[in-house]
């Protein structure tokens, strides 16, 4: 069994389908010891992940406010980059919401944590099913898949949530309501901004596998370049206060994110046709 468990399956092109389904399942109880092994950690560790990470953007030394501020003196804007956290008041209303938190909070770090052991074993697993023109033209996957997604993740964490949860918190239609907030909400933003731009950030990576495949081209990318930069705007001044610099902040690297993106698609053509031609001229030799 555990030959069977360590085993890399050299042969895994030519096994039957239910041969794949057994190793399939194998790569899945791995990634999810993986998963189970750092969640633990985030389960034991909950109070100082809380305070110290997901409760960041609350704190007046977020490394964020410190670093806008900084830029701000620096380049001669004085204190316009400054930014001082609204003071957030959390309710917790279940009886299992503390205890249910915990165990979200254990999973979601889990989750990104394991994220390049599970993508690995993703990766060895379709693995045998390539060429190896096709491997040649992945080589670094599992780098830049987990780089992509842990940048996507910085980014979100840095710079977005501090703005997203500064907005909302500060937002009010009337004065005669008191903005406070359940745990539970605040945590579920947290998480659909950090770990939605960590797939988002995934971008480059699925434009060059889909051009590779034929199925999108830079030409489709530059046409809706301009409804790109309308969908990016209008997040950036969702996620922002009504404030050009800070609007820019965030616009401007997701924008080069779609310009990298076409980039990566304009270079995967180019080495596809490159291997048609050479492939017709093969042929025809």
């Amino acid at each position: 069994m555990l030959k069977k468990f360590f085993s890399n399956n050299e042969d895994k092109a030519e096994m039957s389908f239910f041969d794949h389904l057994e190793d399939l399942r194998w790569h899945l109880v791995r990634s999810a010891l993986a998963l189970v092994a750092f969640s633990i950690f985030g389960f034991v560790y909950t109070k100082e992940i809380l305070d110290n990470v997901i409760f960041g953007p609350t704190n007046a030394n977020f490394p964020s406010y410190i670093a806008l501020c900084k830029l701000g003196h620096w380049i001669g804007m004085g204190d316009k980059l400054c930014i001082t956290p609204v003071k957030v008041q959390f309710l917790n209303y279940k009886m299992v919401g503390q205890i249910m938190l915990q165990f979200k909070l254990a999973f979601i770090i889990g989750f990104i944590c394991a994220f390049p052991y599970i993508f690995w074993e993703f990766w060895r697993f379709v693995k045998p099913a390539l060429k190896e023109k096709e491997l040649k033209g992945a080589r670094g996957a599992i780098f830049w898949v987990s780089f992509q997604f842990f940048l996507g993740i910085c980014f979100a964490y840095f710079l977005m949530a501090p703005f997203t949860i500064n907005f909302l918190a500060s937002y009010t239609v009337t004065d005669k309501a008191l903005n406070q907030f359940f745990i539970d909400d605040y945590f579920d933003l947290m998480s659909q901004i950090v770990l939605g731009m960590g797939i988002l950030f995934e971008l480059p990576i699925l434009v060059f596998f889909l051009t590779k495949l034929g199925i999108l081209t830079p030409d489709f990318l530059r046409a809706y370049r301009r409804h790109a930069i309308v969908v990016i705007l209008i997040l950036a001044a969702i996620i922002t206060p009504p404030d050009l610099v800070d609007q820019l902040i965030v616009f401007t690297p997701l924008y080069l994110l779609y310009e990298i993106s076409i980039f990566i698609s304009k270079k995967a053509l180019r080495d596809r046709e490159a291997k048609q031609q050479k492939k017709e001229v093969e042929e025809w030799s």
